[in-house]
């Protein structure tokens, strides 16, 4: 025992790699047995070595011993592991191409519609839950001010926002406002408030525009307010579905924990993961790195892609820790390329050949 190297040689990634692919397959604890050379080609150590290797895996807390199995099943840091440096490419099939492609053919609908397809695909395919959001990618300012007199005694404000996005809202008019008033107040919104955000609109100048407003004063606190309300809002759109697909794996079998998970999966926790990456990418959260402790045994694969207008989606999956990386990265991946080509050219489509994932680190 003292003899024995406790760093990760080669040897130990190799095993752990047979062991981390064998459980994604089978779902059950892996005993030195199951690490043949039938089983696992290339594995050609004696049963001896594999169980030595397999205890300093476990010592290295790669590896954990279910209480009730000899086997061993891969832990949270042995699966961040295998994520980063030994998972192999996963190339799609030219029947998966083809579904995908097929999903896709048809014509830019409004983008809620499309995320939520997507999401609902991303589901079938993997056979897991499956969310699409699209949110605003970068901050928010006004493009144009608009007031229109309605009835007697109010004004509609209308808001053109950077996205695209026009906004508006009723409010009473002060019987000392007139109608010149307001065009004058319009003048000056459009000339000090116009390509600001948020932050910009500080108090110094919401005095100089209250000072410049003369007659219709009155209105700026409630207009700059109702303005300052929109450029904050977050607009995101989350669209989950698949929770019942959880039932289906054998972690979840456990109905309490299934409950945990699948209650877990609402919009704010969804909103709420630490989605960092830029377009074209992909994130794999592993077990207790996801913010949401209802999620600490399970894994979450992210992707990104730009959808225009200062909007960005994303697409992802939820499930055990067990999932097949390599094979929910590529999908993801081409999921997240053609949608990007299609939101960047709407009568053009992109049908061509999947890229692969990385290729494994040596």
């Amino acid at each position: 025992m003292g003899g024995r190297s406790m760093e990760l040689t080669d040897r130990k990634k190799q095993i752990l790699r047979a062991i981390v692919d064998s459980y994604i397959r089978t779902a059950e604890p892996v005993g030195s047995k199951a690490l043949t050379i039938s089983q696992s080609p290339g594995m050609d150590f004696s049963p001896a070595t594999i169980r030595n290797e397999m205890a300093d895996l476990t010592s290295m807390g790669l590896l954990e011993q279910p209480h009730t199995s000899a086997g061993r099943v891969p832990s949270a840091a042995g699966y961040r592991l295998y994520v980063d440096e030994l998972m192999q490419s996963y190339r799609l099939s030219m029947d998966e191409t083809k579904t995908i492609n097929q999903a896709m053919e048809v014509k830019m609908q409004e983008v809620d519609k499309m995320i939520s397809q997507v999401g609902k695909l991303v589901s079938k395919m993997t056979d897991l839950p499956a969310y699409a959001v699209a949110a605003r990618s970068s901050e928010r300012t006004v493009k144009r001010f608009d007031l229109i007199l309605a009835e007697a005694g109010s004004f509609i404000l209308v808001v053109m926002l950077s996205d695209n996005q026009v906004q508006n809202k009723l409010i009473r008019l002060p019987l000392d406002v007139s109608q010149e008033d307001l065009r004058l107040l319009s003048a000056v919104l459009n000339a000090s408030l116009t390509e600001l955000t948020a932050d910009e609109i500080t108090p110094e100048l919401l005095a100089k525009v209250t000072r410049s407003a003369a007659g219709a004063a009155s209105l700026v606190p409630v207009i700059v307010d109702y303005t300052v309300e929109l450029l904050k809002k977050t607009h995101s759109e989350v669209y989950m579905t698949g929770q019942a697909k959880l039932l289906g794996q054998p972690e979840y079998h456990d109905v309490e924990k299934a409950q945990e998970v699948l209650t877990s999966l609402d919009e704010d926790v969804i909103s709420n993961l630490p989605a960092t990456l830029s377009s074209g990418t992909t994130q794999i959260l592993v077990g207790p790195e996801n913010v949401a402790k209802e999620l600490k045994d399970s894994s979450v694969v992210i992707t990104k892609f730009d959808i225009g207008d200062g909007m960005q989606g994303m697409i992802g999956v939820v499930g055990p820790t067990r999932m097949d990386y390599a094979k929910i990265t590529a999908r993801l991946s081409y999921f997240a390329e053609n949608l990007g080509r299609m939101f960047a050219k709407p009568q053009q489509p992109a049908l061509h050949e999947p890229a692969l994932t990385e290729e494994p680190k040596k």
